[in-house]
């Protein structure tokens, strides 16, 4: 089954984010930021989608995110998906990418553009230090541009794919929560961004 989620406020609700409706180049967006109370990382901040149950399949999204003035130096325009999400909001998994890091100088800045992470077990600092390398890969990106995610979905393993690649751009061989895990769809920002996404569609297997 698919769904083409409407992008109107009806549709979602705000967990620990302020949301709102927003026109933006053309497109319709549910603009979304963190709540500032909540000062941890990789934390369920995030637009949920009203009923959602998603296991397995695809999920896409066009995404655009800035960042705010007073953004502190750690901000990276953190903006992603969150998938499997309980009904309590406390598991989840979780993909979001680092449009600034898309085209820094640093090369290992660049290999972190996007990031795989598990709530509440596996945040990004436990995976990079335990895993160096295995759930953040590079693509081009940046700031202030609409990027498609790609999110396919099937048991314990997920592809992300990247403004119609061929190839995925990231591949995770173990979701944290297991196979059989299940639950609803948030659009997920973090500290700084100032996000907005678009053109939802969810396929179910």
């Amino acid at each position: 089954m698919v769904t083409i989620a409407k992008m109107e406020l009806a549709s979602f609700r705000p967990v620990n984010t302020f949301i709102n409706a927003a026109a933006l180049d053309g497109n319709q967006t549910i603009r979304v930021t963190k709540d500032p109370a909540i000062t941890q990382v990789d934390e369920p901040t995030f637009a949920k989608l009203v009923d959602s149950d998603f296991k397995n399949g695809i999920i896409e999204v066009k995404v655009l995110s800035k960042l705010f003035a007073d953004a502190p130096d750690i901000a990276r325009g953190f903006i992603g998906v969150a998938f499997r999400i309980d009904e309590s909001n406390s598991r989840f998994e979780g993909i979001y990418i680092r449009p600034t890091n898309g085209r820094a100088d640093d090369q290992l800045r660049r290999n972190r553009s996007m990031q795989y992470f598990s709530y509440p077990d596996f945040k990004f600092d436990r995976l990079r230090n335990e895993s160096a390398g295995m759930y953040e890969s590079y693509a081009d990106m940046g700031l202030n541009e609409w990027i498609k995610l790609k999110i396919e979905v099937k048991g314990e393993k997920a592809k992300l794919y990247l403004n119609e690649s061929a190839q995925p751009v990231l591949v995770v061989n173990d979701l944290k929560h297991g196979a059989d895990s299940s639950g609803g769809i948030g659009l997920w920002v973090d500290i700084g961004t100032d996000g907005y996404f678009t053109d939802l569609r969810i396929e179910n297997d």
